[in-house]
Formats: structure tokens, C-alpha cells, sequence
């Protein structure tokens, strides 16, 4: 009788995470907003508290915020299993679309396609709302601006993917130092079904992999190590959430040749068209490489780090929220991601979206509907490629 009531559980959870999946637009906080609306206020799941710790939990970690809290959902609804459900339900929906998107746009020469250039102008005016919101919350004093500052430029001048590491390392050092005594409202301790032991273990797994795939890659010169490697990474160190993750995979794949910067920013347009998390944009790197196999394999390495540091830190997480020098660090972490994702927003989003003043003027539109109109993303994304369309006719 248990094990019925268990398989129904399970099934319940993966029928709740497949409709969020098909129909969660907006990107990471939209996101949220559904999963509260769903899994407190609908089902009862869990209780204010509970989800507000949770989402804080995901707020600490690199990563897929929106993706980690469903993971996070799952776990303390129906265990490991549960969580790998609710990920699946979440994700796979997107992932199948950029897939399928992908394998379309290969026989074209998307290069000089006018709907290409309006997906590559929704970019610009997608990136640009994050810039803005992001700003506001993760630089509210004169310190982290000028950590932010600090992440622009160098990142503008020294364009490689270790350069974006070292900053996000010396951020968080400069934020430890003067955050360190940052206190906020203690919440209260969680519990969840997962022991120390365990979570241990998916902490080193996360950091063992981080150290042996980039030697792996060296080593061996085979191409699937070398895009596991290139998604793991870029999965490992994202703080922010998906739009962050642009910047880490365009100097992955665009200067190695892996896929031209058109082909890159076409499907990130894309990506605001289909619900789901943003991160599975890697689905649709991985297909224009390697077909639908190299989707699912990229969609599996980006995603792996996020499952490993939520069963990681489940178990810890009360000791670490009650830790101010952690949190420090994480301040100055979170301001330098804001200069990293406006030295992406200049390069390669904005050099090679708009060249001219109908460009422009297309992305002040887009960004109004956005912003201004609150409209859905899948229609400021339709009226980019008709735009795009139009632009090309005159």
C-alpha cells in the first residue's frame, strides 16, 4: 500500500513540474511566482517559511536559481527521486523545443535571415531589463557599484573565460572584507531527507569534477569530454541565474568555432520564446554541435553542478545561512556579476545586434513591451522576428 501511495506521490510530482514546465514563462522570477502559487498556495506543500528558505538556499548557490528550487521541491516532497522527477517535468519541455529548433535552423543560412536579426534585438532587450533589475538589488551601495565597475572592466578588456573566474574569486574576497559583519533576520532551521554523509559526498563530486574534466579535455582531445567540460563549467559558476550564463558559454563556443555568433544569438532569442529555465539554451548549443545527442549531453552537463550543490548544501544549509562572512562573499559575488553580464551585453550582444538606427529603434520598442507594457516574452519575441522581417524588406 506505502509503495503505491509512494509511486503515486512521485507520479504527482512529475505531472505537477510538467505542467510548470510547459507553461512558465518569464524567466527565473516569473518562475518562482508559479512555483509558490503552485506547490504553497495550491497543494500545500510546504509553508511560507519553508519555500522562503528554500528560494534564499538557491539565491546562495551558482547556478539555475528557478531550476534549483524545483529540484529543492521535489527533494523534500518524495527524497532524491522526487527531485530528479521534478527537474525532468521542469526542464524537459524547453530542452525538447531548442532541440527541435536547433536541428531546424542547420539547413539555413541564418546568417542573413531578417527574423535572425529580431531574435538577435530581443536579446539586446531581454539583457537589458536583467541589467536593470539585477542592478538595483545586487548594487544598492557605493561598494558593490564599484565591484561592479571593477567586473566590467576587466572583463571588457581581457575577454576569456578564466578572466571571468579570477573576478568572481577577488570579488568575493573584496566582499568577505567588508561585508563580514553583514547581518540579516535569522529564519528558521529547515530539515530535509537527506543525510550529511550524502550530501558530502555530491560536494566533492561537484568540486572533483570541476578540477579532472579540464585535464580530462587536455589529455584526451575528444570532443564530447570537451563539451561536458565547456557546460559543466559554465554551469559551475554562474551566479545570477540564466542570463548570466550568456557570456560563459558565447566565449566557450563562439571563438573556438563550435557555432557562429549569428547561430549563438538566434537561439538565445529563442530561448525567451519557450518556458522553462533558461539554462536549457545549452540544449540548443549542444544540437547545432552535435545533434540531438549533443543536446541532451549539454542539457545534462550544465545542469549537473545545480543538482549536486542542492543535495550538497541541503543537509548544511542551516549552518551556512547563520554564517555572515559567507554571506559577505556573496554580496561581492553577486556585484560583479552585474559588470559581468554588461561586458556581455556590450559584447557580443549589442556589436553584433544593432547596426543600425532601425536596429535600435526596434530594441527601444522591444524593451517598452517589456518593461513598460508587461507583456508576455513569447509575444515581445514574435513581434522581434516580425520586426526583424520588416527591417530587411526596407
Amino acid at each position: 500500500m506505502s509503495q503505491t501511495r509512494n509511486f503515486k506521490a512521485l507520479f504527482e510530482i512529475l505531472i505537477v513540474a510538467a505542467r510548470l514546465g510547459l507553461t512558465s514563462f518569464g524567466g527565473p522570477v516569473a518562475h518562482l511566482g508559479y512555483f509558490h502559487e503552485e506547490y504553497v498556495r495550491r497543494r500545500k506543500w510546504m509553508d511560507e517559511r519553508t519555500y522562503a528558505d528554500l528560494v534564499a538556499l538557491c539565491q546562495f548557490l551558482p547556478g539555475p536559481a528557478s531550476s534549483q528550487v524545483g529540484i529543492g521541491v521535489g527533494v523534500i516532497r518524495g527524497g532524491i527521486l522526487g527531485g530528479i522527477l521534478a527537474f525532468i517535468g521542469f526542464t524537459l519541455p524547453s530542452v525538447i523545443a531548442l532541440i527541435v529548433f536547433a536541428l531546424f535552423i542547420q539547413g539555413f543560412d541564418v546568417s542573413n535571415a531578417g527574423w535572425i536579426q529580431g531574435l538577435k534585438i530581443v536579446a539586446v532587450a531581454v539583457v537589458a531589463h536583467a541589467i536593470l533589475g539585477m542592478a538595483q538589488k545586487l548594487t544598492p551601495d557605493l561598494q558593490r557599484k564599484t565591484l561592479a565597475l571593477m567586473a566590467l572592466v576587466i572583463t571588457l578588456l581581457w575577454q576569456t573565460a578564466w578572466t571571468q573566474v579570477a573576478v568572481i574569486l577577488i570579488a568575493g574576497f573584496i566582499g568577505y572584507l567588508i561585508y563580514k559583519q553583514h547581518q540579516e533576520e535569522k529564519g528558521e532551521t529547515l530539515t530535509f531527507p537527506i543525510s550529511k554523509r550524502f550530501g558530502t559526498i555530491c560536494l566533492v563530486l561537484f568540486f572533483g569534477l570541476l578540477i579532472v574534466l579540464p585535464i580530462a579535455r587536455e589529455l584526451t582531445a575528444i570532443d564530447w569530454i570537451a563539451m561536458f567540460d565547456s557546460f559543466y563549467r559554465s554551469g559551475s559558476l554562474v551566479f545570477g541565474g540564466g542570463h548570466v550564463v550568456l557570456p560563459l558559454l558565447e566565449r566557450e563556443f563562439v571563438p573556438t568555432g563550435w557555432l557562429s555568433e549569428e547561430a549563438f544569438l538566434a537561439g538565445y532569442g529563442a530561448t525567451q520564446a519557450v518556458p522553462g529555465p533558461l539554462f536549457t539554451f545549452a540544449a540548443y548549443i549542444g544540437a547545432v554541435s552535435g545533434g540531438w545527442t549533443g543536446g541532451l549531453l549539454a542539457t545534462l552537463a550544465i545542469f549537473l553542478p545545480a543538482f549536486l550543490l542542492v543535495l550538497g548544501t541541503l543537509p548544511f544549509w542551516n549552518a551556512l545561512r547563520a554564517n555572515p562572512k559567507i554571506k559577505g562573499a556573496l554580496l561581492g559575488v553577486n556585484a560583479a556579476v552585474v559588470g559581468i553580464l554588461i561586458s556581455a551585453f556590450y559584447h557580443p550582444i549589442w556589436t553584433s545586434s544593432i547596426k543600425a538606427p532601425m536596429d535600435f529603434a526596434l530594441a527601444a520598442v522591444l524593451f517598452s513591451m517589456l518593461v513598460y507594457w508587461k507583456l508576455p516574452p513569447w509575444v515581445v519575441v514574435l513581434s522581434g522576428a516580425l520586426g526583424g522581417m520588416l527591417i530587411g524588406v526596407l
